[in-house]
């Protein structure tokens, strides 16, 4: 990106603010449209938020990482993605709280989230593996892009065998909140689903934004782009899955929050083959520095912490949330220290 392109540091800061607001803005649309799709196509919450609502929301995430990438900007990129999904899994610890009757991860009982979040685990340790491989490359793609793709699909087929045939089930309390269909409004599905979609769409336009604003401000005020990436793209990258997820709690979708998050994050590390597209510059995993594997370690720890709330099912923990709504808020901290030392 030459010294032409780049905006002015107050549009730059303008942009950035005003497409963060417009995240918040539609993330409450998204979380009504999506609840009430999950009943009426009959995939449930857990699998209608871990593959559609995860996917649209994180398309601000996709159009970010693309355009960082497309210009340059390796580890801007590549922070972006593993960043996102470390501030997107501490969105969860955030519902928690606002959900006050139990352990978020104990309510919200769900085999396919738990499936769900393996599979983000996987695609994880794909990622690092790929940073420390030979740069093997087809059509001048790294062939860790495919490989994630191709785990992902499978993904998604572990995660929908799943649910239509469980080999085991969590078992019900009287604080576990089950995913039944609720009362449907008047719209049509046709509607709901144009909802939907013209939502995730003016959030990906919002993510370009915000992406061009995070590359003038690297650039002009000198900021490190892992930095930029991961925290703060990353946090915009987030108010999606946090607002989304709060309001989802707050109408009894609880189920559909947790896969929303999770499959939110395993689209974001899909990002990542997305952003190896858009480089020129070589592999993407390549030209990720010690501080975006250090992220993407974070990432994969938070993840692992996750699917250890969502098995072990703690009633109430400590601070009235369970131990992994704790854990996540200690290590998303000492992630950010360690990163800016």
């Amino acid at each position: 990106m030459n010294e032409t392109t780049l905006w002015s540091l107050p549009v730059s800061i303008a942009v950035f603010v005003g497409g963060a607001l417009l995240t918040i803005g539609l993330g409450i649309r998204l979380s009504q449209a999506g609840n009430e799709l999950a009943d009426r196509t009959g995939f449930g919450e857990a699998v209608f938020g871990s593959i559609f609502f995860g996917g649209i929301i994180s398309l601000s995430g996709i159009v970010m990482t693309a355009t960082a990438a497309g210009n340059g900007q390796a580890s801007l990129a590549y922070s972006n993605a593993v960043g996102g999904v470390a501030a997107q899994i501490l969105a969860l610890g955030i519902a928690d709280i606002a959900y006050r009757r139990a352990n978020l991860e104990h309510a919200a009982a769900s085999l396919p989230n738990a499936v769900f979040a393996v599979v983000l685990g996987w695609l994880l340790c794909i990622a690092l593996l790929a940073s420390f491989a030979p740069p093997v490359t087809l059509f001048q793609v790294n062939i860790a892009s495919l490989v994630l793709v191709a785990v992902y699909v499978f993904g998604l087929h572990q995660v929908r065998a799943t649910h239509s045939d469980p080999q085991w089930h969590a078992k019900q309390t009287d604080q576990t909140v089950a995913d039944r269909p609720e009362a449907l409004s008047n719209r049509s599905t046709a509607g709901l689903w144009a909802d939907f979609a013209l939502s995730g769409l003016a959030v990906s336009a919002g993510g370009w934004a915000i992406a061009r604003a995070a590359i003038s401000l690297v650039q002009q005020l000198d900021l490190d782009a892992s930095f930029v990436g991961a925290f703060l793209m990353g946090a915009v990258n987030a108010i999606p899955e946090t607002v989304t997820a709060v309001a989802a709690v707050r109408t009894g979708a609880l189920t559909l929050a947790v896969g929303g998050v999770l499959g939110g994050n395993a689209f974001d590390v899909l990002n990542l083959a997305v952003g190896d597209v858009a480089y020129r510059g070589g592999s993407l995993y390549h030209a990720a520095d010690r501080d975006d594997l250090f992220v993407t370690l974070t990432s994969l720890l938070m993840t692992l912490i996750v699917l250890g709330g969502l098995l072990r099912r703690e009633r109430r923990g400590p601070l009235g949330i369970g131990f992994e709504g704790v854990a996540l808020g200690a290590v998303y901290a000492l992630m950010v220290v360690i990163t800016i030392m």
